[in-house]
């Protein structure tokens, strides 16, 4: 095992700071098996905010260009966190300066750009270089539980499933035109929290096989330019002059998987609900949802119940449950656990293969990059379903 690892984080918005936070706290996780972990630099164009991030999070140094991440000696593992159109050529360049790399999702804004991350993640691991993709909620107990209770044939025949991911972040009109809000259809709440739900359904479900149903709209046409810097899902001043929105607030469609259909739906303009990913499996012998407004808990219901105790029972989440024992400081029942721990979860995971930790020993590896591949493709499939007025796409 190394002695130390460098870390860095490229961007500095919203997710940045989650991967900054997570990076500072990854080693308190667990047995304390890591080498140390040394927080070197954070990357981003705008000086101010990047200034005040590394400032933040303990980082020793800010940096305007990514290269200067590249070049460094210092740095041995970066996350990437900026505007997907951006991924390819920052992603290509850390790893064939030998950086270990961890991208957010999704891969990139094209799955041709996508694919060609992928064989450069394939070439850079033949020298030991390391390339992954955040797919941070399956790091939830909660949804490692409700998988448990699936595998372990609790639930019966999966026989269908439901997810919704509703958002808020672009329901107000005046809200500042910027990259989230242009690019093609399905690049909008699809790719932003759809990518999220599809691995998910897929992590329950088993593979997508195919898709129909696809339907997209566009509840706001136009929104204001803006004056100033915009960081995450901020709004700020914004001048008399608007630009066009090209891609989907709001979308749906249905899907087989391996083991069942589904129904998903997933939307930015769902005013009163700022971060509702929900979703419920139901089985031949009972039932079970979870949701990140209550992530701490998971609802079950079988059949071998009682009758007239029938029904949805609360379980509180704690140490008998994936990934919870040693997960946090307290990591008692009811003592809550929330996005943010996710990001720590998936740091840690992503530490613990570059430090070389055997698997068998280690949280669940990240996802790779051909992962995020496929993850595109079965958003690619919905934008195509809905391009032909719902037909059914399969999914390669």
């Amino acid at each position: 095992m190394t002695a130390s690892l460098g870390v860095a984080v490229i961007g500095a918005g919203m997710a940045g700071k989650a991967h900054a936070a997570a990076y500072r706290a990854a080693s308190t996780l667990y047995a304390p098996v890591l080498p140390e972990i040394r927080l070197v630099a954070i990357a981003d164009v705008y000086a101010p905010l990047g200034q005040e991030t590394a400032k933040r999070f303990g980082f020793e140094r800010h940096v305007a260009d990514w290269r200067d991440i590249a070049a460094a000696d210092d740095i041995d593992v970066v996350s990437v966190v900026v505007a997907n159109a951006l991924h390819r050529e920052i992603v290509e360049g850390l790893l064939a300066a030998g950086k270990h790399v961890l991208c957010e999702k999704p891969l990139s804004d094209t799955i041709e750009d996508a694919r060609a991350m992928a064989d450069a993640a394939a070439a850079a691991a033949a020298n030991g270089t390391v390339a992954r993709i955040g797919f941070s909620y399956l790091r939830g107990p909660g949804l490692a539980f409700i998988r448990s209770l699936i595998d372990d044939g609790r639930l019966g025949e999966v026989l269908h499933f439901s997810g919704r991911y509703w958002t808020d972040y672009a329901c107000r009109p005046g809200t500042p035109i910027s990259w989230r809000y242009q690019g093609p259809a399905g690049s909008g709440a699809l790719g932003d929290v759809g990518s999220h739900l599809s691995y998910i359904a897929e992590y329950l479900c088993g593979p997508v096989r195919e898709v129909s149903g696809g339907r997209f709209h566009t509840s706001i046409t136009e929104r204001p330019k803006p004056l100033g810097q915009v960081v995450g899902h901020t709004g700020g001043a914004v001048s008399d002059e608007t630009a066009p929105v090209t891609n989907d607030d709001y979308a749906s469609f249905n899907a087989a998987f391996e083991r069942c259909v589904g129904t998903l739906e997933v939307s930015r303009v769902a005013a009163g609900h700022p971060n509702d990913l929900y979703v419920e499996v139901f089985g031949s012998r009972g039932a079970a949802r979870w949701s990140q407004t209550n992530p701490g808990q998971v609802e079950v219901m079988l059949h071998d119940e009682q009758g007239d105790l029938a029904g949805y029972r609360t379980v509180p989440l704690g140490p008998a449950h994936p990934h919870y024992a040693g997960g946090w400081a307290m990591d008692a029942p009811g003592v809550g656990i929330g996005q943010n721990d996710l990001f720590v979860h998936q740091a840690r995971a992503f530490l613990e293969e570059v430090a070389g930790i055997p698997e068998a020993e280690s949280l669940p590896r990240c996802r790779s990059f051909a992962d995020g591949v496929h993850n595109m493709e079965f958003l690619a499939a919905v934008a195509e379903s809905a391009a032909q007025g719902g037909s059914s796409v399969a999914v390669a």
